[in-house]
């Protein structure tokens, strides 16, 4: 267990946080809303996933499923095909199967229990704590990329805050820093402060409003973290098979994007024609050069391909590369 580190006068940190959220706070959609449904959708969206890029999602979704009845009786390939965009779709499907279990499980209705939240499919500490926080106000502890960096920089933390320790350190300090009840308003206060004056780059110290409890003389320094494996690069090349408007796609059985259409693979023993489009794209510590060539249509198609107008494209759950391959080549095919 790592050593439990003192923050000076917690109350007087949480004071101030709390005025300056109030004033500063920005006014995002699921902080209008204490529905443990909707707080659950903003929370697996906001996961790797920018604030700007999950606003307009977040309301799509909302009115495509607005709880987790409505969620649990969506196919699988509505799901996707709301979601698409966001990435990362094994947090479509997981959040899919936790509607699913709270439909069976609970009448429809998620409980007020740390334990039966983070039994969901999906749910982690993080994502557990911040629905019991901003849906039920416990004064739970919660960890994200804005806390850490808050309190890393307040402990002055010299420790990587993605090893054992480190993490420990973390959240044992979340904890210390809790009010005895009603954690809503803090720990926005904490994610918040961390989204808009204890950036990574260039923090506003100046007008911190706890600047006065933080230790960290150099915070652009902080969070530590272990150094990053290198990047891997990969070669994915597929084929533009069109015949009488239709498009030739290829369903994903795999871990990555299962579910989801893509552009048929070419094996390296596949004659390839002419190169139509190719361009770089990022996957964890990967870098994907797609290669999209002009392929002669089949005698015929395998079992998890299929003929799609192009005119449908928008209606199909596509992998967010090829989705983009396929509207630049299609507007050139017109």
């Amino acid at each position: 267990m790592a050593a439990k580190i003192q923050i000076e006068n917690p109350k007087s940190l949480r004071q101030k946080l709390a005025r300056w959220f109030r004033q500063h706070g920005r006014d995002l959609p699921w902080r209008r809303t204490h529905d443990p449904y909707a707080i659950m959708v903003s929370e697996f969206m906001l996961q790797q996933t920018q604030v700007v890029t999950v606003r307009d999602y977040y309301a799509r979704w909302l009115e495509r499923f607005p709880d987790f009845n409505a969620l649990a009786a969506a196919s699988e390939a509505d799901v996707l095909h709301v979601w698409q965009g966001l990435g990362y779709y094994a947090r479509a499907r997981n959040l899919h199967r936790a509607a699913k279990q709270v439909a069976d499980l609970h009448s429809g209705q998620l409980p007020n229990d740390l334990v039966a939240i983070s039994a969901l499919p999906g749910v982690g500490r993080y994502t557990a704590g911040a629905v019991a926080t901003f849906a039920f106000d416990q004064a739970t502890p919660i960890i994200d990329a804005n806390i850490a960096r808050v309190i890393a920089r307040l402990l002055d933390l010299q420790e990587p805050i993605d090893t054992k320790r480190g993490s420990e350190i973390l959240w044992l300090t979340a904890e210390e820093l809790l009010p005895a009840k009603s954690g809503r308003v803090h720990n926005s206060a904490l994610m918040e402060l961390g989204a808009l004056l204890c950036t990574p780059r260039a923090p506003q110290c100046p007008i911190c409003p706890i600047r006065e409890h933080c230790r960290t003389k150099s915070p652009e320094s902080l969070p530590r973290k272990k150094p990053r494996p290198k990047t891997i690069a990969l070669a994915e090349n597929c084929a533009w098979i069109v015949n009488d408007g239709n498009l030739l796609l290829e369903q994903q059985t795999g871990s990555r994007w299962r579910g989801l259409w893509k552009l048929p693979v070419i094996g390296e023993s596949h004659p390839r024609n002419k190169l139509l489009l190719a361009f770089d794209y990022p996957f964890t510590n990967h870098r994907v050069t797609l290669s999209v060539y002009a392929s002669r249509v089949p005698m015929e198609s395998r079992p998890n391909q299929q003929w799609v107008p192009l005119t449908s494209i928008d209606s199909i759950a596509l992998a967010a590369p090829h989705r983009r391959a396929i509207k630049r080549l299609a507007a050139s095919h017109k």
